[in-house]
């Protein structure tokens, strides 16, 4: 597609178009393990499949659909260059595509987008790529990259909507049937724009009647808006933790696609897909960012495994991009998720000793203060402060609450979605 094209949306793609994709990309791109997962199989009696895009050229599947979208350019919009928008991964895709064909791309990335990928973008593209901070969200990225497109008369690259990017990142699924032992009864991929979950179903629908899952998450679940509305509606609110996916509006090829054959959509929590990301790194040792663990995520109590066929579940690792100073974040958000940290506005009496009362009358063995901060810089005797309680075990949280509601120290919960919550910490 091109900045100049027609509004006529395109044919739907088909797993012709995906095997087609395949040929195109050759030996260019990796072809990545399929890895059975021992821990996720023995927790749900199926043997599941971890397709490994994390170590994929990138760290991410995004190359594929990149690079065959700007490999079938003929020579004359090569000459014009190529333009994109993306969170990082489709990025990343587009500039080992410049660089290794020579055609100048101009990339465009929100001001959010981790500097790990940030700094991945420059260093695979080289000088065959300028790189442009724009917006703090991918959807406004988007709508500078596409007015930059217009006015320079470049080729937009898009990430998800368009025939050929679908194409390339079906390829993922097409290698998982050739890769498995065992075929897969089922496949789980991640939904952002919908891109990935569009090339799965072209593929699987046609050589494969297998069911197909997204996951989304929920602070980014704008498929399934799409679906409840019957047409793609951009969200007012999105949540840019799981940055790989959060966005705010499908493609409208990518929704037709999902209404047509996706079997479910599934939402997943952003503190769930934080725990899922440190059980991969811990078990299984992959390091994933958030949107890489999020089809494996939906294991942790969203996938309803019992609407599934009797098979292997084949998953989608869709990303290894991760920054490591974002690790404190994805802890925290875990711990919450979990119930092992909880915050409290405490008011102590302006008295000698009060803190060592609290300390003595509310808490227990296996409970720690991990925060402690005066709500006032200045003034602090007439505020209250700001506690963290981490705990062993979530189901004490009913005792601790009990031993607060007996003391003389008056205590008030934090809820994780209130806005004093998200507000103070």
């Amino acid at each position: 597609m091109t900045a100049t094209s027609s509004d006529s949306q395109p044919a739907l793609p088909t797993g012709t178009d995906v095997v087609l994709a395949a040929q195109a990309l050759g030996p260019t791109i990796r072809r990545t393990p399929l890895d059975t997962c021992a821990r996720l199989s023995s927790k749900t009696g199926r043997k599941i499949y971890l397709k490994r895009e994390d170590i994929q050229v990138g760290r991410s599947y995004k190359v594929r659909g990149a690079f065959n979208f700007i490999s079938s350019l003929d020579a004359s919009d090569a000459d014009r260059g190529v333009i994109c928008a993306s969170a990082g991964n489709h990025a990343q895709g587009v500039a080992f595509a410049c660089n290794t064909l020579h055609i100048k791309g101009t990339i465009f990335i929100p001001t959010t987008t981790p500097r790990q990928k940030r700094n991945r973008i420059r260093d695979i593209g080289g000088n065959w790529i300028t790189l442009i901070e724009a917006g703090t969200t991918f959807d406004e990225c988007s709508r500078a990259a596409t007015e930059f497109a217009i006015s320079n008369g470049g080729v937009y690259v898009h990430p998800f909507d368009d025939p050929r990017t679908i194409a390339g990142q079906g390829t993922v699924v097409k290698e998982i049937f050739e890769q498995a032992d065992e075929p897969p009864m089922s496949v789980v991929v991640p939904i952002g724009g919908g891109g990935l979950l569009a090339g799965t179903l072209a593929w699987v629908k046609q050589f494969h009647p297998d069911v197909v899952i997204g996951v989304e998450p929920s602070g980014a679940a704008s498929m399934k808006a799409a679906l409840e509305a019957n047409e793609p509606v951009t969200l007012t609110k999105v949540d840019s933790f799981a940055d790989g996916t959060a966005v705010a509006r499908v493609g409208n090829i990518t929704f037709d696609m999902a209404r047509n054959h996706c079997d479910h959509i599934v939402t997943v929590p952003e503190g769930a897909i934080s725990s899922e990301m440190l059980e991969l790194y811990q078990v299984e040792g992959i390091i994933t960012e958030p949107s890489g663990a999020l089809s494996v995520a939906s294991l942790r109590g969203y996938l309803d495994l019992n609407s599934l066929p009797d098979g292997p579940i084949a998953f989608v690792i869709s990303g290894g991009n991760n920054d490591v100073s974002r690790y404190d974040d994805i802890v925290e958000r875990s711990m919450i998720h979990e119930g092992l940290r909880h915050y409290f506005l405490v008011t102590f009496p302006q008295q000698p000793g009060a803190l060592r009362t609290f300390l003595d009358e509310v808490l227990s063995d296996g409970e720690d203060i991990i925060l402690f901060e005066y709500t006032k810089k200045n003034n602090r005797e007439t505020g209250p402060a700001l506690v963290g309680i981490e705990i062993d075990d979530p189901k004490n949280i009913d005792s601790l609450l009990e031993r607060m509601d007996k003391s003389a120290i008056h205590s008030e919960k934090l809820e994780p979605n209130s806005p004093s919550f998200g507000f103070l910490l």
